[in-house]
């Protein structure tokens, strides 16, 4: 099942204080970028962000589930009406992802 555009506008509504979120569809699902940095999927209208240790530290009780069969487990964010929780989780994360050297591609 396909996630839902109206879905997928609402959560990047929801954190719109975290940065600038936009959306990039990807193979039927969404992929999330804020500031650019891509931390996040939208896969069957569940929101899935990318697991840092800095983001274990800070929301060591958040379930994890990979957001499709073979990915690796990501924060499951149940609660997309919690605005605060869901802001401080991407900031968290992003800051992370911007600190982390990026590996670079093969030629």
């Amino acid at each position: 099942m396909a996630s839902h555009q109206d879905f997928v506008d609402y959560v990047a509504e929801q954190l719109r204080a975290a940065g600038m979120i936009r959306s990039r569809k990807m193979f039927g699902e969404y992929g999330l970028y804020c500031d650019g940095v891509f931390f996040a999927v939208i896969c069957d209208d569940q929101f899935f962000v990318k697991i840092t240790p800095q983001g274990e530290a800070a929301f060591p009780d958040l379930p994890r589930a990979p957001a499709y069969e073979g990915a690796r487990d990501s924060f499951l964010v149940e609660d997309v009406e919690d605005r605060e929780l869901m802001t401080e989780l991407v900031r968290i994360t992003c800051e992370a992802l911007r600190s982390t050297p990026q590996k670079k591609a093969r030629k």
